[in-house]
C-alpha cells in the first residue's frame, strides 16, 4: 500500500469534510459524486453506485473517511490532490490585491474580464450566497464551498441535511 504523507492526509480530510454536507462523518452517494467531480472525475450514476458498494466495507450505505482512504491509497499520487492547488490558483486570479479575500469589486472585475459582466443584482446575489459568515468578502473556504455546491447542483441533485 502506498505511503501517504501527513499533509496529503490533511488535504484529503479537508476535501472529505467539505463534501460531507450534513456533517455526519460519512459521505452519501450524492456527496461522493460531488467529491469525485471536484477531483476532475466524471463517473456515471451507475459507476458511483458500484464504487459506493465496493468502498462501503461496513455495509452501512455510506463512505466513512477510513473507507475512502482504503479505496484510494493504492492509487494515491500527486494527481489526486492537484485540484486543491488549481482551486487556489483560480481563487488568486479573483483576489487581485492578494489579501486572501475576494471583494465584490474583485468578483465583478474578474467576471467582466472573463466575458461575463454581472448586473448589480447578480453580483449582490453571488456575494450573498458565497459569503456565508456575512463579513462582506469571500474567503478561500467560502469560495471552495461554493464550487463544491455547484458540483452538486451540476448533478441536478439536492443533498438533504
Amino acid at each position: 500500500m502506498a505511503k501517504i504523507q501527513s499533509d496529503q492526509l490533511k488535504q484529503l480530510k479537508d476535501i472529505f469534510n467539505r463534501f460531507d454536507m450534513d456533517r455526519d462523518g460519512s459521505l452519501t452517494q450524492l456527496e461522493l459524486a460531488a467529491l469525485l467531480r471536484s477531483l476532475g472525475l466524471k463517473p456515471t450514476g451507475d459507476q458511483i453506485h458500484v464504487m459506493l458498494g465496493n468502498m462501503d466495507s461496513n455495509g452501512n450505505g455510506s463512505i466513512e473517511f477510513e473507507e475512502l482512504l482504503q479505496a484510494i491509497l493504492p492509487d494515491m499520487n500527486e494527481q489526486v490532490l492537484i485540484n486543491q492547488d488549481q482551486l487556489m490558483e483560480v481563487f488568486r486570479s479573483f483576489d487581485r490585491d492578494g489579501n486572501g479575500y475576494i471583494t465584490a469589486a474583485e468578483l465583478a472585475g474578474q467576471m467582466a474580464k472573463m466575458g461575463h459582466p454581472l448586473t448589480y443584482r447578480e453580483l449582490s446575489e453571488m456575494m450573498q450566497e458565497a459569503d456565508t459568515n456575512g463579513d462582506g468578502v469571500i474567503s478561500f473556504n467560502e469560495f471552495a464551498n461554493i464550487l463544491g455546491k455547484s458540483a452538486v447542483d451540476y448533478l441536478g441533485l439536492t443533498v438533504s441535511s
